[in-house]
Formats: C-alpha cells, structure tokens, sequence
C-alpha cells in the first residue's frame, strides 16, 4: 500500500512539474519556471524514496533525498521571493 502511495505522489509531482513548465514555455513568468523546477526537484525526491525502500533497501539514500528536497523548497523559495509581483493600486 505504501508503494502505492509514492508511486501516486511522484506521478502528481512529475505531472505538476510539467503543467508548470508548460506554462512557463508560453508565458515566460519566471515563477512558473521556479515552481515548475521545485516541482522537479520533488519529483526527484519521490523517485529517490522510491529506490532507496524499494529498489535497494539496504543502502540508505537518506542524503540525497534531503537534498533534492531542499533544493526544491529553494528554488521554490528564490521564486516566491524575486519573482512576485506587487499589486498595481
């Protein structure tokens, strides 16, 4: 069941991050480019936990995983923080 759930969790990340980048090819909104790429970056970390429980359970793959998790929420972060814009009044 729990293969399950990942499995469902990387194909909506992977289908978020092409949704996003998708946008981002007709717009070229650079926070669509940072959330389409944090989106990547999660589906790597899903991928990742995938293999490090399922493909080669006795390698622990536990600092890769933190890193394309945090790569992701920064790049998501850079995103949010120089790319929104302010209302107009």
């Amino acid at each position: 069941m729990a293969l399950l759930v990942y499995a469902l969790c990387l194909i909506t990340a992977i289908s978020c991050a092409g949704l996003l980048l998708r946008g981002f090819a007709r717009t070229r909104s650079p926070l669509l480019l940072s959330a389409g790429l944090c989106f990547v970056g999660l589906a790597a970390n899903e991928a990742l936990v995938l293999v490090d429980l399922y493909v080669i359970p006795d390698t622990s793959l536990l600092i890769a995983r933190r890193l394309a998790g945090l790569a992701a929420v920064a790049l998501m972060l850079v995103g949010l923080i120089f790319y929104t814009q302010e209302p107009s009044p």
